[in-house]
């Protein structure tokens, strides 16, 4: 593979939020990564064999149960991420957010915006009533099926 092309793959590759990219031309192939020596996470097929170290990770049965006061708090409709980005209240830096705690809210109305692979998602609410709490701060990584907001 020509030195020229591994060097503009890297210069995209610094120029995005790509984390690691994977070319194969014939019989050359090369891949460039961000990664730098820190463990990547790896997913097993259901029922492969854990090594030492994965096998010493807590199970959930064996996590410690919410405590009744987090029930408490989580009392009402709670709205969930439905995917994996970053979690932003207003529609721009400086701009006003969309909810503010005590707000009342109804279905239409946009929560915030969580951006996926450079791709503004608008999170809308499904239900009436107030925004109790906010659970996420503003730029902050959320995960598929988080807690986001708190509506009584």
């Amino acid at each position: 593979m020509d030195i020229r092309k591994v060097k503009k793959l890297i210069e995209l590759l610094a120029q995005s939020d790509i984390a690691e990219i994977e070319i194969h031309e014939g019989e050359e192939s090369v891949r460039i990564s961000r990664y730098t020596g820190q463990p990547m996470p790896v997913y097993l097929p259901q029922g492969a064999p854990l090594s030492p170290q994965v096998a010493a990770v807590p199970h959930l049965d064996t996590l410690p149960a919410p405590s009744q006061e987090d029930e408490e708090e989580l009392a009402g409709i709670v709205v969930r991420s439905p995917m994996v980005g970053t979690f932003y209240r207003a529609p721009a830096p400086g701009a006003k957010p969309f909810v503010e705690e005590g707000q009342a809210v109804k279905p239409g109305d946009v929560l915030c915006i969580i951006e996926a692979m450079k791709i503004l998602n608008q999170i809308e609410c499904e239900h009436t009533g107030i925004i109790k709490r906010i659970l996420v701060e503003n730029g902050q990584p959320v995960e598929y099926n988080q807690p986001l907001f708190l509506i009584t």
